[in-house]
């Protein structure tokens, strides 16, 4: 046995980028399990999300925040000021951009953000989504990277195909401090149940619809508790909350097809997690204007 082998690290990382830059995928792909909602819409991750590593030599504890963009809402200062909090609570940072979008003004207000912070936070630039992309482009990313600031590392991963995903664990564990394990072995996330639920059912709900809904869709748990006199039954009752009833028209579908196709998707996810069958109730809401009533979002949790 090494010297290194008997140090253990334990530390938080939190990955930063503009909206839809592959930071849940990352998380999941190093967590080895979901405790982060993926989607193709952008603005998807509305809370900060830990997601913990376990290794033989370390556990990392990583903060998966929203997307850093410039705010139209009272909702959109308050996920900004999440991640200004983050990073000054972390003790790394992973700055991702994708292979396969080319730098742009977001990424170069980012980069402005984090110089700020890089002389006492360490930042690694991650290239991520290269399994989307020639060699060559990935090449041409990680250049334009090294114009963007001055990295301690910078790195292209794929969580999708898993590229180098183990190899920026290692980096990331090699810029937190040494010490003892934060959380049991096994437990992967600090997320209560009922909010993974409530993620795992907006994440449903947003597959395949028109761009406006992400910002406009929130999700509630009114009630989760197991049913009496059954042993492996759970009764869920979940409100989907948005801002008009055009947006309500949407979420149910045409003879509440949407609704059934979103209730059969996340059913099958929310019986993974808990580990038994679930009866899931699912009601939609107008909640007018929420994101940009202090009182309405004090209501839906932030």
């Amino acid at each position: 046995m090494t010297s290194s082998s008997e140090t253990h690290r334990s530390g938080f990382a939190c990955f930063v980028g503009r909206p839809n830059a592959g930071k849940s995928t990352l998380t999941n792909s190093l967590v080895g399990t979901k405790v982060a909602i993926t989607s193709s819409k952008p603005q998807t991750t509305r809370h900060t999300i830990r997601g913990i590593v376990h290794r033989p030599d370390a556990q990392l504890i990583i903060v998966d925040t929203p997307g850093l963009h410039r705010p139209r809402t009272l909702l959109g200062e308050r996920l900004n000021d999440l991640v200004h909090t983050t990073w000054s609570e972390v003790d790394v940072i992973g700055f991702c951009v994708p292979a396969d979008q080319k730098i742009g003004p977001g990424d170069r207000h980012i980069a402005q953000e984090l110089a700020k912070v890089a002389r006492r936070t360490p930042v690694i630039g991650i290239v991520t989504k290269t399994d989307l992309v020639a060699r060559k482009h990935v090449a041409e990313q990680l250049v334009a990277m090294q114009e963007l600031m001055d990295f301690t590392e910078i790195v292209p991963v794929s969580a999708v195909d898993h590229f180098q995903v183990d190899l920026l664990s290692d980096l990331l564990v090699r810029q937190v401090p040494e010490g003892p394990q934060l959380y049991p072995e096994g437990e992967i996330t600090d997320q209560p149940e009922e909010s993974l639920v409530a993620e795992l059912v907006r994440e449903a709900a947003l597959e395949g619809v028109r761009d406006e809904l992400p910002h406009s869709l929130a999700v509630t748990i009114d009630e989760m508790a197991p049913r009496e006199g059954y042993d492996n039954l759970v009764d869920i009752y979940v409100s989907l909350h948005v801002e008009r009833s055009s947006q309500k028209a949407i979420v149910i579908g045409r003879n509440g097809e949407r609704l059934k196709e979103v209730g059969e998707r996340s059913r099958r996810q929310i019986q993974a997690l808990l580990g038994s069958k679930i009866y899931l109730d699912l009601q939609v809401k107008i909640a007018k204007e929420w994101q940009r009533d202090p009182k309405q979002l004090r209501k839906l949790g932030f």
